[in-house]
């Protein structure tokens, strides 16, 4: 396995990328439990498993490891239901070092006793175990032991503790800076076992080998803890929805229900220190639900395309109806963003914009040299309601596979007519893969397209493609 990292932008060809296939844990959440867990929701496991993000792993390994599954899609979708190509547990597991599963990665760690002595004893200790479960998780093998960590049970179904589904949003465990890697610091108890979980991936398998001099880990704010709630602004959490690298030069930083002003400025600090970048925007959004973090409201489709909710646009939403009384109290409704950004020669003196899009064309013209006009797609496009109600479905939480080749919800039509206005082709992922197995067409003659992907229950999860990716190698963009 390479251990190779390398994420210099949001667009450039992805080569590596870490995920984790939706675990029995998601069907444990339970309607009382939803909200404290993440979710709107409780969803249906097998339909996901099975009709929706069964899809996500192929198309990913076509783009990036297509030799863990060209000509053999008959076969695994033949055998699709005992799942044995998904499970890492088994002899027919797709093992992609190219599209790597968490719980596998997990697994490997726990193969060593002493760091499985050690990540045993604190998961036992946040989650409260007695001493008689802490021994009998000691005695379980690697691969059950990683799989109880993830969804709270053990093979023979024994609930020991509360599942973690929100594991399948590998982005905000970590996120790739160039050569580094900054480990997340959840806001939500809910998370705490996840951020756990990943330092002792990052810190311990040999993927990352080479790398742990480089792995950055934010301290908390000093006497964070006596803190009262009142004062959440001043603790320390980050998650990692809330972090672009959208050139090798800028970063962008999420303030959000997530992520604190005290740890954008941290970001900020530690980022110049290591002379990983040379400006960072701070971009503070509202702290709602309805958002959570920055890229549920904008991510990038080529370097002069952007997609983006017209809540934060310069542009009007468009109504239905022109009643004028409406119109007003929508607008008197808007909440407002603000963008500082800092530069690491001048960083007494940050610069603001005056909108998203300010910010968004400042990036395409000025890191990423783009001579012509920079373009918005908008969610629901830019139609009220459909605007608001598509950007909840993660109209806006785009995955590039490549620059101009990007996957979303096939849900969300609206979203999808922009898209097609703008000149994107548009496919549907099942449609896809069969032109790939059949040699219709090639991944490398995919240009400006739009991959329908079904969403049905995944999107209830509330986290699109962007969220469900950590990205650790993309092709450098030229002209950086």
């Amino acid at each position: 396995m390479t251990n190779k990292l390398s994420v210099n932008s949001e667009i450039g060809t992805l080569q590596r990328l870490l995920v984790h296939s939706p675990d029995s844990g998601l069907g444990k959440v339970v309607p009382s439990k939803a909200q404290d867990w993440l979710f709107e929701d409780i969803v249906h496991l097998d339909t996901i498993r099975r009709d929706e993000y069964d899809y996500y792993t192929k198309i990913l390994l076509y783009f990036l490891d297509p030799s863990k599954i060209k000509g053999k899609l008959a076969g695994i979708d033949a055998a699709e239901n005992d799942r044995r190509f998904y499970k890492p547990g088994s002899k027919e597991f797709y093992a992609s070092d190219k599209v790597i599963e968490l719980e596998w990665l997990l697994a490997r760690v726990l193969e060593d006793r002493d760091i499985r002595s050690k990540l045993v004893a604190s998961v036992s200790a946040i989650e409260g175990c007695t001493y008689e479960t802490q021994n009998k998780l000691q005695q379980y093998p690697p691969s059950e032991l990683a799989k109880t960590f993830i969804s709270g049970a053990s093979d023979s179904m024994e609930l020991l503790f509360a599942p973690i589904p929100n594991f399948i949003f590998t982005r905000d465990i970590g996120i790739t800076i160039k050569d580094h890697v900054l480990l997340n610091k959840p806001a939500r108890k809910a998370r705490t076992r996840e951020a756990l979980l990943a330092k002792y991936i990052f810190f311990h398998h040999p993927l990352f080998e080479g790398y742990r001099d480089r792995i950055i880990e934010l301290p908390d704010a000093t006497h964070g803890f006596l803190l009262p709630k009142e004062d959440e602004e001043r603790r320390i959490t980050l998650e990692g929805g809330d972090i672009m690298v959208v050139s090798g030069h800028h970063l962008l930083v999420g303030v959000s229900e997530r992520t604190t002003v005290e740890a954008a400025m941290r970001i900020t600090n530690m980022v110049f220190e290591k002379g990983l970048m040379e400006k960072v925007s701070i971009v503070k959004i509202p702290r709602k639900r309805d958002y959570m973090h920055i890229d549920t409201i904008f991510t990038q489709v080529k370097r002069d395309v952007w997609v983006m909710l017209g809540n934060f646009s310069r542009k009007a939403v468009k109504h239905e109806d022109e009643n004028a009384i409406e119109r007003i109290l929508e607008i008197k409704k808007e909440e407002k963003i603000k963008i500082l950004q800092f530069h690491k020669n001048d960083p007494d003196n940050p610069v603001s914009f005056d909108s998203l899009e300010d910010l968004l064309t400042d990036i395409s013209k000025t890191d990423l040299h783009c001579p012509g006009e920079v373009r918005f797609i908008y969610s629901g496009n830019n139609e009220f309601p459909y605007s608001v109600r598509e950007q909840w479905t993660d109209s806006c939480n785009l995955l590039a596979l490549k620059e101009g080749v990007v996957l979303g919800y096939d849900r969300n039509d609206k979203t999808t007519e922009a898209f097609k206005q703008a000149g994107f082709t548009i496919i549907h992922v099942k449609e896809l893969l069969e032109q790939l197995e059949t040699d219709k067409i090639a991944v490398d003659d995919l240009t400006d397209t739009l991959i329908l992907m079904p969403s049905a229950e995944l999107s209830r999860a509330r986290g699109g493609f962007h969220c469900m990716s950590m990205p650790l190698y993309r092709d450098i963009l030229d002209k950086q």
